[in-house]
């Protein structure tokens, strides 16, 4: 029988719990033992696939075609593992779920409730997800905080585990904040108090409490919550905040929470963890690196969150050339406003990643004019492969008009349209053209240089694609197709025959992109633009030039 922990959160929400919940699987995983990882979200959307990236941060999208919650993309990179539709859960799904059962007539008449009806189909996921993945342990973060409406229940589900499945297989770890008050200047243990008390109200004990702090955490407000909450000492974990967020699975090691877990689960297949791969990593982070300019130019840029794969990806590539990544947000509508010269200056590289509107999109076609005219390096995303097709369309026929028909339903020059198959959808979500598909490679390509293989499987989320009536066009002027789906029918990658490099995808390769192992079109792109001189950009002169 598969081990389960299920991870709560306390006092305020965004504290951390996702980042717990893989670096806690970072931590089994070290002990060979095998983990998946399930996220429970209480909203009523089916999935975030229809909700702003303001609201939710961004989408992260399954090998599958799910659209989830962005902390499948954080268990991914620290598990290094690939995760399926059935690692996130919603009340949406849950609701629909049960709804459809009634319709049916499954439940023969009778009365349906919150327990047991909603309660044992969210359990069914539980075990869905243990029996398909086959892990030894399954880690579950419920989604917002204790006392939510709208999470309970999620909370009553995960408390009725404990009886159905027996004690020994049940691990409840709960993640709480200790404010600091600068008046009195001290942590105060009231809220993780209340926090706890709400969860014991419901019939939940936690067995591990993991304090989250921006301050050191002193071994008296240890001893005060392992007094007050009913927690042993040893399970009072503190997690003070980092500099990056792959310390974390370092920090919770040397607390001793990995051995705790395999001590009060049982876990006797557990090996003396091995951690010293991760430990190198953080100390490569930790090292002070030359610094290489990537301006990010997107249309969500006012919450990181909407890019945090982006992010990651490029964090791993710049740790990969021994560089640190120094990012420049730049919103697409100010380079509308004020032009690219104040604001891509200083970038060696630009990167346009994915986004869905009119808004912002000259300002992303203005920062592909710059790096195709200034020969910087350039990498597209979704989005951002558009952008770069309409920007060099408009240089081709010399005219402003080639548009994508999202943006111009009327453009006299569709290079980017509707994929015929979209043409009839109506509805929203969960509609796309979602999940892994193959890419063919055009030999001697950037592209199939970087991957170093002639067919890769990638992640899409998009409606629009390269109009084929453009193709001979463009091509004939130096835009070359590096990258087709193996019918030769869909353009997957292009870039630009006479740019140092300049390259851009339809899928989104983020999602692929690990610590140890960054996505090779990330990677080559740093790469290109470590070797960038740019104003503000230039490495250090040598002491003797000082002088």
């Amino acid at each position: 029988m598969p081990k389960y922990i299920f991870v709560t959160g306390g006092v305020v929400s965004s504290v951390g719990k996702g980042i717990t919940v893989a670096s806690m699987g970072t931590i089994l995983k070290s002990r060979e033992l095998s983990v998946s990882v399930q996220k429970l979200d209480p909203y009523l959307n089916v999935d975030p696939g229809t909700m702003s990236p303001y609201q939710h941060g961004e989408v992260f999208v399954t090998q599958d075609g799910a659209e989830t919650d962005l902390d499948l993309g954080n268990y991914e990179r620290f598990i290094n593992t690939e995760l399926t539709a059935d690692s996130n859960v919603t009340s949406g799904q849950i609701y629909s779920a049960v709804i459809a059962k009634e319709r049916r007539g499954d439940f023969l008449g009778g009365t349906i409730q919150v327990v047991p009806h909603v309660t044992t189909e969210i359990k069914d996921r539980f075990k869905r997800l243990a029996q398909r993945s086959k892990a030894e342990v399954i880690l579950i973060e419920v989604g917002g905080t204790v006392g939510d409406i709208e999470g309970q229940p999620f909370l009553e589900a995960i408390r009725q585990m404990r009886n159905d499945i027996g004690r020994d297989n049940v691990l409840y770890v709960h993640v709480t904040l200790l404010p600091y008050l600068h008046s009195t200047q001290e942590l105060k243990t009231k809220p993780t108090q209340h926090s706890v008390n709400e969860l014991r109200r419901i019939g939940i004990q936690p067995d591990i409490i993991i304090c989250r702090s921006d301050f050191p955490i002193p071994e008296s407000i240890r001893d005060k919550i392992s007094l007050f909450c009913d927690v042993e000492r040893q399970a009072v974990i503190p997690l003070p905040t980092v500099s990056s967020i792959y310390e974390i699975p370092l920090i919770l090691e040397e607390a001793g929470l990995g051995q705790l877990i395999v001590d009060k689960l049982g876990l006797r297949k557990a090996k003396k963890a091995d951690l010293s791969q991760w430990r190198e990593l953080v100390e490569r982070l930790k090292t002070p690196r030359e610094p290489v300019n990537i301006a990010l130019v997107g249309k969500y840029v006012e919450l990181s969150d909407s890019y945090f794969s982006v992010r990651e990806a490029l964090c791993h590539a710049a740790l990969y050339h021994d560089r640190e990544l120094n990012l420049i947000w730049v919103h697409s509508e100010d380079l509308e406003k004020d032009g690219t010269d104040s604001l891509l200056r200083s970038a060696q590289g630009i990167i346009v990643p994915g986004g869905f509107g009119i808004r912002g999109i000259e300002g992303m076609v203005k920062a592909a004019n710059y790096a195709r005219t200034n020969e910087i390096p350039y990498l597209g995303l979704c989005l951002g492969m558009q952008v770069m097709v309409i920007e060099f369309a408009r240089h081709v026929l010399k005219s402003p008009k080639p548009n994508s028909t999202e943006f111009d339903p009327n453009t006299p020059y569709p290079v980017i349209d509707l994929l015929p198959e979209q043409k009839k959808v109506k509805a929203k979500g969960g509609t796309m053209r979602l999940g892994n598909y193959p890419c063919q490679l055009l030999p001697g390509s950037r592209a199939a240089k970087a991957y170093g293989q002639s067919l890769v499987y990638e992640r899409h989320r998009h409606r629009f694609e390269f109009n084929n009536e453009f193709r001979d066009t463009l091509e004939k002027a130096g835009l070359v197709y590096s990258g087709l789906s193996p019918d030769g029918r869909l353009v997957e990658i292009c870039e630009l025959a006479n740019h140092p490099w300049m390259v851009s995808c339809q899928f989104h390769p983020e999602f692929g992109s690990r610590p140890s192992r960054p996505h090779p079109l990330f990677r080559d792109f740093i790469g290109a633009a470590k070797e960038v001189l740019r104003e503000g950009a230039q490495p250090p002169l040598p002491l003797a030039a000082e002088k």
